[in-house]
């Protein structure tokens, strides 16, 4: 069975985790919708800070299970205080700090809004994979990122009034400042952590970084948004959620992200807007507008002149003789 999964691409992993994270707004909107509908005193079970919080102590169960084997004492022991060091400003950047600033975000911004500032990640990466993790980025990866920068423009921009473009209010600020978190935790766990086992990064930044959220939101939002935090309604949606969205999406993203270079999957990560376009569609039956759908083409040219010179690319080396 291991030799199996060794055959697969390292990319179809990435891609398979793309179109997971794509889903998941969708879902997670759904799943918001069905509990407005079995509302507990008044309040929502399926609130998004309860979907955040319950869900990931759901995928952290399935993950104890999924990798029992890696969450042993020898393995531990062998982690270096640097790494222990790099793990937990991984889990404070992408696994509680950097999700509590979209969330608070979202409630203050439109959605088009942040998903292009969060779209920054890619410069970023891009630049750190140069700079810091002396990465070949060739002209066609940044040919092709300029031109996915250009089809998130359009696909956010398309419809806001010019007096919009240039104001940054607390949303737009958060969302930048999620950007570089979530950009600092690809670089340090691309640099320090790739000899740790994904089992022990995964479930370590799930549960800490779940308890750091809590107690983030507890400050933001008050006990109130965790009212229904007990309910069994709740918790049957989250142990699907949590184990195919969390669990299933963050193991088929770590696998490809540990075997690819950075700006590959930085560059396949922008992807996830257009499946969010087809996935809003199909669950919510949200049309995408005429600047999302024209963005979105722009995007997906931009992808596939990336993609099509590193496959290139990987068959001239594949050919050339030894």
């Amino acid at each position: 069975m291991r030799r199996s999964f060794s055959k697969i691409p390292a990319q179809l992993y990435l891609w398979l985790g793309v179109l997971i994270f794509g889903a998941s707004s969708s879902v997670t909107r759904k799943l918001t919708q069905i509990g407005a509908q079995q509302a507990i005193n008044g309040h929502n079970p399926i609130s998004l800070c309860n979907v955040l919080f319950v869900g990931n102590l759901c995928a952290l169960g399935v993950m104890i299970l999924l990798y029992r084997r890696q969450l042993n004492w020898r393995d531990i022991k062998k982690i270096t205080r640097s790494q222990w060091g790099s793990l937990m400003i991984v889990t404070l950047c992408a696994g509680a700090l950097g999700p509590a600033a979209v969330f608070h975000a979202l409630s203050v911004t439109p959605v088009n809004t942040i998903i292009l500032l969060g779209r920054l990640e890619l410069p970023l990466d891009l630049i750190a994979s140069k700079l810091i993790l002396k990465e070949n980025v060739t002209r066609h990866q940044t040919m092709g990122a300029i031109v996915v920068a250009i089809g998130v423009l359009i696909t956010v921009l398309g419809n806001r009034p010019a007096s919009a473009l240039v104001s940054l209010g607390t949303g737009e600020l958060l969302t930048i400042g999620s950007a570089v978190l979530f950009s600092t935790s690809k670089i340090i766990g691309k640099r320090n952590l790739l000899t740790v086992p994904p089992g022990i990064v995964m479930t370590f930044r799930t549960g800490l970084g779940s308890v750091i959220f809590f107690f983030v939101a507890l400050k933001l939002y008050g006990a109130g948004h965790f009212a229904e935090v007990l309910s069994p309604f709740l918790w049957r949606w989250m142990l699907v959620y949590g184990a195919i969205i969390v669990v299933v999406g963050q193991f088929f993203w770590t696998k490809g992200f540990r075997e690819t270079p950075l700006a590959v999957s930085t560059l396949v990560s922008c992807f996830s807007p257009i499946v969010s376009m087809v996935c809003a569609y199909w669950i919510l039956a949200e049309a995408p507008t005429a600047a999302q759908t024209l963005g979105g083409l722009i995007l997906l040219m931009g992808l596939l002149i990336s993609q099509y010179r590193h496959s290139a690319n990987s068959i001239e080396i594949a050919k050339a003789p030894q």
